[in-house]
C-alpha cells in the first residue's frame, strides 16, 4: 500500500512561497465564477503556448494550495476516500500510535481490517477530529465562563 501521508514532506523556500503569493493573486484575479472550466495558457520552457481548459473547481483548490505555501506550509492533497494507517491517522491527530489504537478499540472511531492492519477511512477521521475540536471548544468556554463567574480574574 502506498503511504497517504509520506514523512518526506519539505517546507518551502522563502522564494517558492513568494512565487506561490503572486501566483495565487494572479490566478484569483482572473479566475471564473460558478461552475464550469476554464482555459488557461501557459508557456513552456522553450516559450511555447499551450491552452488548458481546466474544471473551475480545481482552480478554486490550486487558489487554496497556493494560499498555503504562501503561508509557507507544506501541501498534500489527499482523496476523500483515502485510507490511512493507525499511524498516519495518529498524525493526523496529533496524538500517540497507541491513544489512537485506544479509541479504536473502544469504538470511538471505525476502522476497518485488511489482513491483520486496521485502516482508517480519512472521512470518518475528519468526522471524528471535528467533533473532538467541537467538544473541546465548548468545554474550553464553559471553562471560561466558570472562570468568570468565580471571578478567577480571566476577564
Amino acid at each position: 500500500m502506498t503511504p497517504v501521508l509520506s514523512a518526506e514532506m519539505t517546507l518551502p523556500a522563502a522564494r517558492e512561497a513568494q512565487l506561490a503569493g503572486e501566483g495565487r493573486r494572479a490566478l484569483a484575479a482572473c479566475l471564473a465564477s460558478g461552475p464550469g472550466t476554464q482555459r488557461l495558457q501557459i508557456l513552456d520552457e522553450q516559450n511555447q503556448s499551450h491552452q488548458l481548459d481546466l474544471p473551475i473547481s480545481a482552480l478554486r483548490l490550486l487558489l487554496d494550495i497556493l494560499a498555503e505555501q504562501a503561508e509557507g506550509n507544506t501541501v498534500k492533497v489527499v482523496p476523500v476516500h483515502a485510507e490511512l494507517t493507525t499511524q498516519e491517522a495518529a498524525d493526523l491527530l496529533n496524538v500517540s500510535r497507541p491513544h489512537l489504537v485506544k479509541l479504536l478499540d473502544n469504538d470511538a472511531l471505525p476502522c476497518h481490517r485488511t489482513g491483520k492492519h486496521r485502516r482508517i477511512r480519512l472521512t470518518d477521521l475528519m468526522r471524528f477530529k471535528a467533533e473532538r475540536d467541537h467538544n473541546s471548544e465548548q468545554a474550553m468556554a464553559a471553562l471560561a465562563s466558570q472562570a468568570q463567574a468565580l471571578g478567577m480574574g480571566y476577564d
